[in-house]
């Protein structure tokens, strides 16, 4: 049997098997077990426990469970809602200044926690009802959050930057450094269009209150004096310190990445029960319990996705196709730009976790014969990666936000995210024109020696 059709066929069961509804992880391990168990010698079977944990028993990976405890600690404090009042007690003046608040939160919330859906819901759970009482349509307040949560997996410490370095085989301290440039980007662009749309609704507000004296609560406007403004800070300023100590931590060279996520946890551990006395085993319970989940759930994905890519080299799929894509001598940006469709439209149905691990074998690559940067690429990727994140079917910070507002239409949810992708396109674009954007920062701080 051709390689062409071992392909076509191992695609079609993959695609059958996760439309049937089975877990990623159980989809992709299934598959690959039984292409291996009809294509692969017999004796590769009685080796698949040792070749997954060989796989995940990375150094590197180790990072990940510990990175989930800090942002568990974080994100079942109250921390985010404490960030978001110090947020807007600062930035209320600012027209649109709620909406910006909510933007930078969930940025400084993102680099602390390193998760999408944990952002969107500490941030969201404050930051939705509150723009909404002060005026804000559901579907602007929703929108802002949504796109805010994506934040997570570009600014560091991202889960999903580690999985990449992994994969690709790159510097995870220059891919954390590389995400930060852009990750500011996308923060400036989204406040940007946050400050267009509230003045387009501040306008509609007044016309109608010009109109027939319908007044809107978007119209009032807050007032906080010196004193409130810095009463909001000694809860806020722990964690800032708690962000400054990891980041001086990893990449002043004083601790490892694994070395550093642990310091990170056992100082979020710390502060949550200095701050919040979350410290009894009933407080502390809930955090273990939902890192252990979220770190099995995760674990067991980089596991079967890492034997699945194993079982497709194994039967030169990868390799096929990479060389299929380099017969096409497409150029290098239009080769990039076909690359990028490719995980726009994995993004309707898998999460980026499974996207990194699922293509690196294949597109990685014919990126690195064209020239390409791999962590230039990694963060282009990622934030390819975050529309997904908000674009239907899937988006998963969409399902996320339905849950902390379900009183707000879903249809709306969607409506108001589309303007934040296009923004992510346009920070993409901008990236492809002036990469220094990305890789400034880890050239100067942490340069390339290979």
């Amino acid at each position: 049997m051709s390689v062409a059709l071992v392909g076509v066929l191992y695609a079609g069961a993959t695609l059958t098997t996760m439309l049937s509804g089975v877990p990623i992880a159980f989809a992709l391990g299934s598959v690959a077990l039984l292409f291996m168990f009809i294509f692969m010698p017999a004796a590769s079977l009685d080796t698949v426990a040792q070749n997954v944990y060989e796989e995940i028993s990375s150094i590197t990976l180790l990072s990940i469970p510990l990175f989930i405890l800090k942002g568990a600690a974080i994100g079942r404090s109250k921390a985010g809602q404490d960030l978001y009042s110090a947020m807007h007690a600062w930035m209320h003046r600012i027209p649109g200044g709620l909406g910006i608040a909510n933007i930078f939160a969930c940025a400084l919330f993102a680099a602390m926690a390193g998760s999408s859906p944990a952002t969107c819901s500490a941030i969201g759970s404050a930051g939705i009802p509150e723009m909404r009482r002060r005026g804000y349509s559901g579907g602007f307040a929703a929108g802002i959050i949504a796109a805010g949560g994506t934040l997570g997996i570009l600014l560091p410490p991202s889960i999903t930057m580690i999985l990449y370095a992994v994969a690709a085989e790159q510097s995870l301290g220059r891919l954390f450094l590389a995400g930060i440039g852009p990750g500011f980007l996308l923060v400036m662009l989204f406040a940007g269009y946050a400050m267009v749309r509230f003045r387009r609704e501040y306008a509609a507000a007044h016309a109608a209150y010009a109109r027939d004296g319908r007044e809107s609560a978007i119209l009032r406007e807050d007032s906080y004096t010196m004193g409130e403004r810095f009463s909001t800070l000694p809860r806020v300023l722990p964690f800032i310190l708690l962000l400054t100590g990891v980041m001086v931590a990893l990449y002043g060279g004083y601790a490892t990445p694994s070395e550093t996520a642990g310091l990170g946890g056992l100082m979020a551990l710390g502060l949550i029960a200095l701050i919040y006395g979350v410290w009894r085993p009933g407080s502390i319970n809930p955090i273990l319990a939902a890192t252990m989940r979220e770190s099995t759930m995760l674990m067991l994905i980089i596991g079967m996705s890492l034997l699945y890519a194993y079982v497709m080299s194994y039967l030169h799929i990868s390799q096929s196709a990479a060389a299929a894509v380099v017969d096409l001598n497409l150029s290098r940006w239009l080769l990039l730009a076909t690359i990028l469709v490719l995980v726009v439209i994995l993004g309707f149905f898998l999460p980026p976790v499974s996207i990194i691990l699922m293509t690196a074998p294949i597109i990685l690559p014919p990126l690195r014969n064209a020239g390409f940067d791999l962590v230039w690429f990694g963060v282009v990727m990622t934030i390819t990666m975050e529309m997904g994140l908000i674009h239907p079917p899937v988006g998963l910070n969409i399902f996320v936000i339905k849950n902390i507002a379900p009183d707000i239409p879903l249809s709306d949810i969607i409506w108001q995210t589309l303007p934040f992708v296009v923004l992510m396109a346009l920070a993409i674009v901008i990236l492809c024109v002036v990469p220094g954007v990305a890789l400034w920062l880890p050239n100067v701080l942490l340069p390339d020696t290979k």
